[in-house]
């Protein structure tokens, strides 16, 4: 079964993967045998101990902002390997204690913009490989930073020396194809990966503008460079600094907490692809992948995630266990030992064609449409989200994003926990206030505005006698209140209801 079955899925899963895992690693900032690695580790390692039967993991695209960012930051990559070893434990720590079901705090319109946003800066990044630029780094520092007046024109004059009419040609050639793939018509196509065929036909261009038209051959360093022998130039992390910069823990942590989050919805994603109705054990899954990046750090590799391209591949593929994901891993590390020079022929204006298509399917039209077609609760917090990522980071625009979508849940679900009713007996006044099933601190402004405009020489009842539940702050308003209506000549019933003692409070 595993011949008829996982192996072609992992045949095919490698030939989608293996243009990924060297695009994601240039995009990171990373060197290129970084991504090449962590897809190894994702294959031989993680498919072992994880308890999905479809899913794959391997660099992600998701991460590749954050990785650029903590490479810079960290002040080199031997530095942000240790953040990379920190995430890995910092998973193994949500695993134990069972913190699967962390993906389901995380409103949707959230998570959309951060992909989304994601999407914009995988687009933005790409953009000067396409037109030649070999430096993934160009865009590295953020819009801001990218449109303040001091840095534009630096930054487009450095870009318009390296434009190369070849590489140009190349990307445009590869986005044509990576589209067309995407068309209904093209089903029989399908039968080949387009990541694949991208690859493939920017070495055929690349080979007959060499021979051919030389003033659109690419130069050596606008293509993939692959030491021949690639383990003899693996950088290690530096142990040494580990205890000297709490910057090493923040960002290990953030990676931590964005990929397992990437992971989860990943497994969910495809476990609905599954044709057997399977579960993946959350949990196992977050030992898995902590596991896997512990390993990637120690052993010089970007970090990892589950990817919902490569499981959503292995499922077309007819996958039917775990077997295929680890059979994608044997053939990468096999292509990297036996064939880098195959590897070596592939441009990078063609990753980058893949990487811009990839980026523009997490942050399509469709989807602003769609946010916008759900309301102002949702769109707000949607592109709140995209801003503050674009303008600041992840992290802060995931935090004010959730912050925003908790304020609308609570305006949402805010409702007056008591009613008021008013009739007039003998030119006297009288008011009845009856409290529903759960009054909480959200209902102290409404109540005590309410209990302020009782006129004097009333009679108030407050009935709690239906009540399940009445916060301490609501108790402690009453208790106050029946204080001041004596001396307002308020005539005062409680029903229900417990008086506290607020004299202690001041």
């Amino acid at each position: 079964m595993w011949s008829r079955h996982d192996l072609p899925a992992g045949l095919s899963v490698f030939l989608v993967a293996l243009p990924l895992c060297l695009g994601i690693a240039l995009a990171s900032g990373a060197p290129v045998y970084a991504g090449l690695l962590s897809g190894i580790i994702g294959g031989l390692v993680v498919s072992l101990i994880s308890g999905s039967h479809l899913s794959v993991s391997g660099p992600a695209a998701g991460l590749t902002t954050l990785v650029a960012a903590s490479i810079i930051s960290l002040g080199g990559y031997s530095v942000f390997l240790l953040a990379v070893v920190v995430a890995g434990f910092f998973q193994l720590l949500l695993g134990l204690l069972k913190a699967g079901v962390i993906s389901n705090y995380f409103p949707s319109s959230v998570i959309k913009g951060m992909l989304a946003a994601i999407g914009i800066l995988l687009i933005s990044k790409q953009i000067p490989l396409a037109l030649g630029y070999d430096q993934p780094d160009f865009w590295a520092s953020g819009f801001p930073q990218l449109f303040s007046s001091t840095k534009i024109t630096s930054n487009f004059q450095s870009l318009n020396q390296h434009i190369t009419k070849g590489a140009i040609i190349i990307a445009f050639v590869s986005l044509f194809i990576l589209f067309l793939w995407q068309q209904p018509a093209a089903k029989k196509l399908k039968i080949l990966p387009a990541p694949l065929v991208v690859v493939l036909v920017g070495i055929l261009l690349n080979i007959v503008f060499t021979k051919w038209i030389p003033g659109l051959s690419l130069k050596p360093n606008q293509l993939v460079n692959i030491p021949d022998n690639v383990f003899g130039n693996i950088r290690f992390p530096d142990f040494s600094q580990l205890f000297s910069n709490i910057e090493i823990w923040k960002a290990g942590v953030l990676i931590g907490l964005l990929a397992s989050l990437e992971t989860l919805l990943c497994v969910e994603a495809v476990d609905k692809l599954d044709k057997h109705n399977r579960i993946t054990p959350v949990n196992r899954e977050l030992l898995a992948q902590g596991v896997g990046n512990i390993v990637c750090g120690l052993l010089g590799a970007i970090p990892m995630t589950a990817v919902v391209v490569r499981g959503a591949a292995n499922a077309d593929a007819g996958a039917r266990t775990k077997l295929s994901a680890f059979t994608h891993g044997v053939f990468i590390l096999l292509a990297v030992l036996l064939i880098p020079f195959a590897l070596n022929l592939i441009p990078l204006a063609s990753l980058a064609a893949i990487l811009i298509m990839t980026g523009y399917n997490l942050t399509k039209p469709k989807l602003y449409r769609n946010m916008w077609s759900l309301g102002l609760k949702q769109l707000l917090p949607f592109i709140i989200t995209i801003v503050v990522i674009l303008s600041t980071d992840l992290l802060i625009g995931v935090s004010i994003g959730l912050l925003i979508s908790i304020y609308f849940i609570v305006q949402n679900n805010f409702k007056d926990e008591f009613k008021i009713a008013h009739h007039k007996q003998h030119e006297t006044d009288i008011y009845i206030i009856t409290l529903h099933s759960n009054v909480t601190f959200l209902n102290k402004v409404k109540l005590r505005n309410t209990l302020d405009k009782i006129p004097e020489y009333s009679v108030l009842t407050v009935d709690g006698r239906d009540c399940n539940f009445i916060d301490y702050d609501i108790l402690e308003i009453i208790s106050e209140y029946a204080n001041k209506a004596h001396d307002r000549h308020i005539e005062l019933h409680l029903q229900g209801i417990e008086k506290v003692n607020v004299t202690a409070v001041h």
